[in-house]
């Protein structure tokens, strides 16, 4: 097959656990239809994840990097494959998800189109269906609008699986937060990246494929663990009255099941750091999140799967 590209200047990062079968199809296909570095970054699976990529990367030519952590760092993962990219890009993947071939090249283009523009958030589409994700259209219609000296419309969420980010960008803010671990870990980053000045868009032009895995825990501890992560982001960003009416929330949340009351205690056990790490959003960003809030297509804080 014809490679898309031959001088990337954008690498592909995953970050995964235990997810053998799906990883490895997802590399295996990056690698036939891009000419993109490829870094996995492995939060210390204990399947046979390790192995397959491992067998993958000989056999790459230096273009897939494995890197194997002793213990899950959840999204942080994602941080430390960017830290060891040579490109000025990355588009990032999850173990079920890709890239089609054009995409790369498409961002870079954009990318260097407009030096304002900190992240692209592309077009999902749902495998097997081959829909597109209902994210699609809350982006395309945000409330936000598009400027005229931007690529598409402004926004202040996105899919990590399905997102392309300039690398000085990503750095300036310190990546995905350690506070949050995973899912639902980029709305603290959109924010903080428009904190920094730095323009997030969706661009239509760009596709990522996501076949969402089977593998994956109950919906009821992926439901709990994205309230947790909304109310410490809340608790890191958003202005006191945010704050108690997000404590609130997670206080009644605590009494529907285990998996609500575990996350409410894991968020009160975070309390002491995000004390530390909380500042205010500037004033134009909080305005936006707000009319977000507000708008008819308001954006949520999605998660990665």
């Amino acid at each position: 097959m014809t490679l898309a590209m031959t001088n990337p200047q954008t690498s592909f990062v995953i970050a995964s656990r235990n997810r053998c079968a799906e990883l490895t199809a997802t590399v295996e296909r990056l690698l036939d239809t891009t000419a993109c570095p490829i870094i996995v970054v492995d939060n210390a699976s204990d399947d046979e994840s390790l192995i397959a990529v491992g067998r993958l990367s000989a056999r790459s030519g230096s273009r897939l990097l494995l890197v194997a952590l002793d213990r899950n760092l959840g999204a942080v993962g994602r941080n430390v494959g960017v830290g060891l990219c040579a490109t000025k890009y990355v588009a990032f993947c999850d173990d079920d998800s890709w890239w089609q071939p054009d995409a790369p090249g498409i961002a870079e283009d954009v990318f260097a189109r407009y030096p304002t523009v900190g992240l692209l958030a592309a077009r999902t589409v749902v495998m097997p269906q081959g829909i597109d994700d209902p994210l699609v259209r809350l982006l395309a219609g945000s409330p936000l609008g598009t400027r005229r000296d931007l690529p598409g419309p402004s926004v202040l969420g996105f899919l990590a699986c399905s997102s392309i980010v300039r690398v000085e960008a990503f750095n300036a803010v310190g990546g995905f937060s350690p506070v949050l671990h995973f899912r639902g870990e980029e709305q603290l980053l959109a924010l903080d990246m428009a904190a920094h000045g730095w323009d997030l868009c969706y661009c239509a032009e760009l596709v990522a494929m996501h076949q969402p895995s089977q593998s994956r825990p109950a919906s009821s501890a992926q439901d709990a663990r994205s309230l947790r992560n909304a109310v410490l982001t809340t608790w890191l960003r958003r202005p006191a009255g945010h704050c108690v009416r997000s404590a609130a929330a997670l206080a009644r949340s605590a009494v529907r099941d285990t998996e609500h009351a575990r996350a409410a205690a894991e968020a009160a056990a975070r309390l002491p750091r995000v004390l530390v790490q909380r500042r205010r959003l500037p004033e134009p960003v909080e305005l936006a999140a707000r009319l977000l809030e507000r708008g008819p297509a308001t954006a949520p804080a999605v998660t990665s799967t």
